[in-house]
């Protein structure tokens, strides 16, 4: 789950760049191209009012991006490529390449069995099963 949060206005296009955002982290984590993660690797583009973020400077041009995987899913390099992938992402929605500079990308793991699919509290394990059981549906 990817969670983008910036003042209204900062992005021409918040829905491209929620599928942008999406499809970027799908790619690092490199799990399968199967619904399971396609329908859940998703992203949120929360807008908030003028006003309502600010550093102590009292400047609101600011972005925060909170990726939310399951605990293990993304080793040094994947970490890396997702806070600059994303960086680059957010500032090329906003057209604003000095944006790059005010967005605070966050990596956050769910600890095991703390990452909900279907109504279910899955560990790692469980979710691997899950993509290999529907790989192997859709290969009929």
């Amino acid at each position: 789950m990817i969670d983008i949060y910036a003042s209204t206005g900062t992005f021409g296009d918040p829905h491209a760049l929620a599928v942008s955002a999406a499809e970027t982290v799908k790619r690092i984590e490199q799990v399968p191209d199967i619904p399971l993660f396609r329908r859940n690797t998703a992203a949120f583009v929360h807008e908030l009012p003028a006003g309502s973020l600010t550093d102590t400077e009292g400047s609101g041009d600011h972005v925060r991006v909170q990726v939310l995987t399951n605990a293990g899913a993304l080793d040094r390099e994947k970490q890396l490529a997702v806070v600059a992938q994303l960086t680059a992402l957010v500032a090329d929605a906003a057209g604003d390449s000095t944006l790059a500079e005010r967005t605070w990308v966050l990596l956050t793991e769910a600890v095991e069995g703390g990452w909900g699919i279907g109504g279910g509290a899955l560990t790692n394990e469980e979710i691997v099963g899950a993509a290999r059981a529907e790989i192997a549906r859709l290969r009929g």
